[in-house]
């Protein structure tokens, strides 16, 4: 396996995996690819077919969503979320658009796809490394979009008639939804040497409308203009990707916390919050400190476990002679 970025399943249980240019299916022990695409993706960048979301009615759809970065016809490096549907021995073909000419580049492309609690499709939009991006409500980049299943705005998005969400974000990777409230947070990539600034990942509570404050301000502020994560890491570094919440009793320890899969820091981050509102963060935690290198995508299947992705292959990490996997944790 290599570069594995996103995990998902389908209706009937089988787990999907993206691969930065190939999806594939993996049922009974056996892998199968059912989708390959023509993807701007080179070794140590962050394009490519990045992430997947199967439709809430695929039982009767056969639908799979994927975000993928491409190359137009005049040469501009571009991202967009297409619409697949399965065929035969479940080969994913029929592609539909549904939103189009996101930025793209070589690192920042964002990449997550997810459908919320209330049936709406959520992409994560990086700024591709053009700060200005994030602030313009006139760019998709630096941004959480939010669309219907075919790509029209819902008439009750913050900006009438546009699928910005939430805007100031610099490369968010991650959404999950917390299980009692519905509230959405988001992991996202803190500064890497702008405006001589390193470090402080952050995990927001996105809400519609809000601005997260990047390129103006990072981690915690006081300026009312901008909304302050519920966690930053300070001058540590995590490069936090995929992230979940544990709803499964398999975990008694994990259940109602959320995971958060890390690159750079090379572990899984445990985030307890504060009941009964779960608006501010109780404690952090780590698991797993550098025993499996870059984690890239953490999410729990329809079986209740807990599965996670590595990206040791990517250009960035050390890999291993097996490397890169898919692991599926013991329960508590």
């Amino acid at each position: 396996m290599r570069i594995p970025w996103s995990i998902g399943f389908t209706s009937d249980g089988r787990l999907l995996y993206t691969e930065r240019g190939v999806l594939s299916s993996l049922a009974d022990g056996e892998s199968k690819e059912v989708l390959r695409l023509d993807v701007v993706s080179k070794e140590g960048d962050e394009g490519g077919l990045l992430g997947l979301a199967v439709s809430p009615d695929h039982g009767s759809s056969g639908a799979v969503y994927v975000h993928y970065t491409y190359r137009d016809a005049k040469d501009a490096v571009l991202n967009r979320v297409s619409r697949f549907t399965e065929g035969e021995d479940h080969v994913l073909g029929s592609e539909r658009v549904i939103i189009d000419r996101m930025p793209g580049g070589r690192v920042h492309d964002g990449g997550r796809i997810k459908f919320g609690p209330d049936g709406r499709l959520y992409a994560t939009a990086g700024e591709t490394w053009k700060k200005e991006l994030a602030q313009r409500l006139d760019s998709l980049g630096g941004k959480i979009l939010r669309l219907n299943p075919d790509g029209s705005v819902p008439g009750d998005n913050p900006f009438p008639g546009s699928p910005i969400y939430s805007y100031g974000n610099r490369n968010p990777q991650g959404l999950a939804w917390h299980p009692e409230t519905g509230a959405l947070f988001s992991c996202e990539h803190g500064p890497s040497g702008e405006n001589g600034w390193y470090a402080h990942d952050e995990v927001n509570l996105i809400e519609p409308g809000r601005n997260y404050g990047w390129p103006e301000v990072i981690g915690y502020t006081n300026d009312p203009r901008y909304v302050s994560p519920v966690y930053q890491t300070g001058d540590e570094t995590w490069a936090p990707s995929g992230c979940a919440f544990v709803t499964s009793p398999r975990y008694p320890r994990l259940r109602g916390r959320l995971l958060v899969a890390n690159l750079r820091g090379e572990c899984l981050g445990v985030i307890t919050l504060k009941p009964p509102a779960y608006r501010e963060v109780e404690s952090v935690e780590t698991m797993f400190d550098g025993e499996l290198g870059r984690l890239r995508d953490v999410t729990q299947g329809p079986d209740g476990y807990v599965y996670l992705c590595t990206s040791n292959r990517d250009g960035r990490g050390s890999p291993r002679r097996d490397d890169d996997l898919i692991l599926r944790l013991k329960e508590d």
